[in-house]
Protein backbone atom coordinates (compact mmCIF):
# COMPACT_ATOMS: atom_id res chain seq x y z
CA UNK A 1 0.00 0.00 0.00
CA UNK A 2 1.47 3.57 -0.70
CA UNK A 3 -0.31 6.67 0.24
CA UNK A 4 0.06 9.74 -1.41
CA UNK A 5 -1.10 12.77 0.82
CA UNK A 6 -1.17 16.52 -1.30
CA UNK A 7 -3.19 19.59 -0.99
CA UNK A 8 -1.01 21.52 1.75
CA UNK A 9 -0.48 24.73 1.12
CA UNK A 10 -0.15 28.33 3.30
CA UNK A 11 -3.72 30.65 4.42
CA UNK A 12 -4.46 32.94 6.89
CA UNK A 13 -6.22 32.46 10.10
CA UNK A 14 -9.85 31.53 9.45
CA UNK A 15 -8.74 30.21 6.01
CA UNK A 16 -9.55 26.95 4.74
CA UNK A 17 -8.13 24.04 3.01
CA UNK A 18 -8.64 20.54 1.52
CA UNK A 19 -6.07 18.26 1.85
CA UNK A 20 -5.94 14.67 0.16
CA UNK A 21 -4.65 11.37 0.66
CA UNK A 22 -4.80 8.83 -2.70
CA UNK A 23 -3.87 4.99 -2.27
CA UNK A 24 -2.52 2.67 -4.55
CA UNK A 25 -1.50 -1.29 -4.15
CA UNK A 26 -4.51 -2.27 -2.87
CA UNK A 27 -8.47 -1.05 -2.00
CA UNK A 28 -9.00 0.61 1.21
CA UNK A 29 -12.53 1.05 0.17
CA UNK A 30 -13.14 -1.48 3.97
CA UNK A 31 -10.32 -0.18 5.76
CA UNK A 32 -10.34 3.28 7.88
CA UNK A 33 -8.05 6.17 7.21
CA UNK A 34 -6.27 8.48 9.91
CA UNK A 35 -4.78 11.43 9.47
CA UNK A 36 -2.04 12.56 12.03
CA UNK A 37 -0.51 16.45 12.04
CA UNK A 38 2.87 16.92 13.53
CA UNK A 39 4.48 20.32 14.66
CA UNK A 40 8.08 21.38 15.21
CA UNK A 41 9.27 19.71 18.44
CA UNK A 42 5.62 18.82 19.19
CA UNK A 43 5.12 14.92 18.94
CA UNK A 44 2.75 13.42 15.76
CA UNK A 45 -0.76 13.63 16.84
CA UNK A 46 -3.91 12.38 15.72
CA UNK A 47 -6.61 14.38 14.07
CA UNK A 48 -9.41 12.23 12.57
CA UNK A 49 -10.21 8.89 11.23
CA UNK A 50 -12.97 7.98 8.64
CA UNK A 51 -13.92 3.76 9.12
CA UNK A 52 -14.69 1.85 5.91
CA UNK A 53 -18.18 1.81 6.71
CA UNK A 54 -18.42 6.17 6.82
CA UNK A 55 -17.94 6.40 11.06
CA UNK A 56 -15.79 9.19 11.69
CA UNK A 57 -13.69 10.30 15.01
CA UNK A 58 -12.05 13.47 15.41
CA UNK A 59 -9.39 15.59 18.06
CA UNK A 60 -11.34 17.81 20.22
CA UNK A 61 -8.70 20.50 19.10
CA UNK A 62 -10.39 19.91 15.03
CA UNK A 63 -13.77 19.05 15.71
CA UNK A 64 -16.50 21.70 14.48
CA UNK A 65 -14.01 22.51 11.77
CA UNK A 66 -12.33 20.20 10.09
CA UNK A 67 -14.58 17.25 8.28
CA UNK A 68 -13.39 13.90 6.87
CA UNK A 69 -14.81 11.81 4.19
CA UNK A 70 -13.70 9.32 1.79
CA UNK A 71 -14.32 8.35 -1.98
CA UNK A 72 -14.19 4.58 -2.57
CA UNK A 73 -14.35 4.89 -6.45
CA UNK A 74 -11.11 6.79 -6.37
CA UNK A 75 -9.80 5.49 -3.17
CA UNK A 76 -9.00 8.61 -1.93
CA UNK A 77 -10.17 10.77 1.31
CA UNK A 78 -10.39 14.24 2.18
CA UNK A 79 -10.09 16.22 5.10
CA UNK A 80 -11.72 19.79 4.48
CA UNK A 81 -9.97 22.29 7.26
CA UNK A 82 -12.33 25.51 7.94
CA UNK A 83 -11.40 28.28 10.60
CA UNK A 84 -7.94 27.22 10.42
CA UNK A 85 -5.90 28.70 12.88
CA UNK A 86 -2.60 29.02 13.64
CA UNK A 87 -2.01 26.26 16.03
CA UNK A 88 -3.42 23.87 12.82
CA UNK A 89 0.49 24.47 11.56
CA UNK A 90 2.13 21.03 10.70
CA UNK A 91 2.74 18.70 8.80
CA UNK A 92 0.44 16.21 7.91
CA UNK A 93 -0.05 12.80 7.36
CA UNK A 94 -2.11 10.27 6.65
CA UNK A 95 -2.43 6.55 7.56
CA UNK A 96 -4.02 3.17 7.39
CA UNK A 97 -3.90 -0.74 8.67
CA UNK A 98 -3.39 0.05 12.58
CA UNK A 99 -3.64 -2.51 15.69
CA UNK A 100 -4.63 -1.28 18.68
CA UNK A 101 -6.08 2.66 19.67
CA UNK A 102 -6.78 4.21 16.61
CA UNK A 103 -5.75 7.57 18.00
CA UNK A 104 -1.84 6.17 18.48
CA UNK A 105 0.09 6.91 15.54
CA UNK A 106 2.95 4.37 16.47
CA UNK A 107 0.21 1.83 15.90
CA UNK A 108 -0.20 2.71 12.04
CA UNK A 109 1.48 0.13 9.50
CA UNK A 110 1.39 2.69 6.62
CA UNK A 111 2.12 6.84 6.36
CA UNK A 112 1.93 9.28 3.20
CA UNK A 113 4.69 11.46 2.85
CA UNK A 114 3.50 14.36 4.75
CA UNK A 115 2.06 17.64 3.41
CA UNK A 116 2.39 20.91 5.60
CA UNK A 117 -0.16 23.35 6.03
CA UNK A 118 0.87 26.72 7.54
CA UNK A 119 -1.54 29.44 9.04
CA UNK A 120 -0.31 32.62 9.35
CA UNK A 121 -1.97 35.25 12.31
Amino acid sequence: VQLQASGGGMVGAGGSLRLSCAASGRSLSSDSMAWFRQAPRKEREFVAIIRGGGTTNYADSVKGRFTISRDNAKNTVYPQMNNLKPEDTAVYYCATRFLGTYYSAPNYNYWGQGTQVTVSS
